[in-house]
């Protein structure tokens, strides 16, 4: 069993918006990253993903419908479909993805 400070994990990178993997549970990878409140294009990949803010908010758009995130909550975003964050995400977010099928 390992503790994992996420704050300071994330603190710690040298670039935001550039996530490091944790740790493995099963076939699942999960992530942290730095947001700086800058927008990203969109994307879509083909692993599911489940977004957690651990501190702060993630500000995103998910199939042209806009939607916050606050610290605390979690947004899951099935694989391939196409999503953005907008301009205002701040703080530490945790990226779970689990191939499809698994």
């Amino acid at each position: 069993m390992s503790l994992v400070d996420v704050k300071k994990e994330a603190a710690q990178l040298p670039d935001a918006w550039r996530s490091v993997v944790l740790g493995r549970v099963g076939t699942a990878a999960v992530k942290v990253l730095r947001m700086d409140g800058r927008e990203l294009e969109e994307e879509a990949h083909g692993t599911a993903e489940v977004l957690f803010v651990a501190e702060g908010v993630l500000e995103l758009e998910l199939d042209e419908e806009e939607l916050t995130v606050a610290a605390g909550e979690l947004c899951r975003i099935p694989a391939g479909v196409r999503h953005a964050v907008r301009a205002g995400s701040r703080g530490t977010l945790l990226i779970v993805e689990v191939p499809e099928g698994e």
